[in-house]
């Protein structure tokens, strides 16, 4: 069992983001969503390059079968909405073979598909429109841009219904224990909160407004 992937997937967007935020690291996947605000997903990016289609046309990729299960499959489709780089089939394939989700700066197709599944895709838009002819797999496992985030092959991603964070791999174990320690903070707002304490009160006791205050 990856310890990391296990501990991040016990802390939600929101908290990673904070921590990131502490540690004066970027991480946050803007832009890109979760198609259902049920899907979670935590595990090591698989990342892939995409370009506009060369004169020697390039396929959108039929790497789906060389995933390891628990890996997260990140596309980097620059942002593009009017050509899909992902559908049904990979969809069906992803969820069958044990990968935990699919991530995409650019659209998906076929939505249906990942809701009945309940496999987990986020993407910054979807739409009907073929990637085929239109772009094509420029390289795989190389730094891709998500979301204004850099991904690194093997980075630890993690969704929820906020949407996508990336732990750098190198920074991960600080990460995780500020983002552990945030949280530890806030389950001790929440309880004061229970016993009847103000709210004013819980969070200057919890030090609350300074939990994602950058370290000097």
């Amino acid at each position: 069992m990856d310890q990391a992937v296990e501990r991040a997937s016990r802390l939600d967007t929101a908290t990673i983001s904070d921590a990131l935020d502490k540690l004066g690291i970027k991480g946050q996947c803007l832009g890109i969503k979760p198609r259902s605000h049920d899907f979670r997903m935590t595990g090591r990016a698989y990342t892939i390059l995409y370009g506009p289609a060369d004169t020697e046309p390039g396929t959108v990729g039929d790497y789906i079968d060389d995933l390891e299960p628990g890996s997260v499959v990140v596309l980097d489709n620059g942002s593009r909405e009017d050509a899909t780089v992902w559908g049904d089939i990979l969809t069906y394939l992803a969820h069958k073979n044990g990968v935990a989700g699919t991530v995409i700066d650019g659209a998906c197709r076929d939505v249906h598909m990942c809701l009945k599944l309940g496999y987990p895709v986020y993407s910054r838009s979807y739409s009907m429109r073929t990637g085929k002819d239109r772009i094509q797999v420029d390289a795989t496992n190389v730094p891709v841009n998500i979301g204004d985030a850099k991904v690194h092959p093997g980075d630890l991603m993690r969704g929820d219904s906020d949407g996508v964070i990336v732990i750098p791999k190198e920074h991960e174990e600080k990460v995780l224990e500020a983002a552990e320690a945030i949280e530890a903070a806030e389950d001790k707002i929440r309880a004061a909160l229970e016993s009847g304490m103000r709210l004013d009160e819980a969070r200057e006791l919890n030090k609350y407004h300074s939990l994602q205050t950058k370290e000097e």
